[in-house]
């Protein structure tokens, strides 16, 4: 049995301020439309967490200061490889809001979330992002459908 596999790697995060707010970005992509979180790529040779923060910075304009890795999301694609998200969640970060390429992002209040139309299962990010005995999203081939499991 091989124990090496092909791998993509991506960030997803989490950032909120002292006012109950996380910050969002409605999606332009066709292909995951929506409200989300800011996030994207790793590159080669890249640390997880430095790419975070690129990412972040990339897509907001804000840096994120000490973020932490709280999660991982996975699921086989349909070529064979597993894809990696690793969700990352910060409250503290330096510079200045502004929208990129990407989608526009503001912040809004937690619970306004479902005023927004989301992407879909950002819902079961944000539990994984949100209870501490959560660490995983998986999504796993079941009687033809893909299902959430949250561990």
């Amino acid at each position: 049995m091989a124990r090496e596999e092909k791998a993509i790697f991506t960030v997803l995060c989490l950032i909120s301020d002292k006012n109950g707010n996380i910050l969002v970005e409605d999606r332009k992509d066709p292909k995951w439309p929506g409200v989300s979180l800011p996030g994207g790529h790793v590159e080669p040779n890249e640390p997880f967490t430095r790419a975070a923060i690129r990412e972040v910075q990339e897509e907001t304009g804000l840096t994120m200061v000490n973020p932490r890795l709280c999660g991982v999301k996975q699921f086989q694609t349909d070529k064979g490889a597993r894809y990696v998200v690793f969700l990352y969640k910060a409250t503290e970060y330096t510079g200045s809001l502004h929208s990129s390429d990407e989608g526009e992002v503001f912040w809004v209040k937690r619970n306004d979330l479902q005023n927004y139309r989301l992407v879909d299962d950002l819902e079961e990010h944000l539990m994984v992002f949100e209870t501490e005995d959560l660490n995983e999203f998986y999504y796993e081939h079941e009687n033809n459908n893909w299902k959430v499991k949250l561990f």
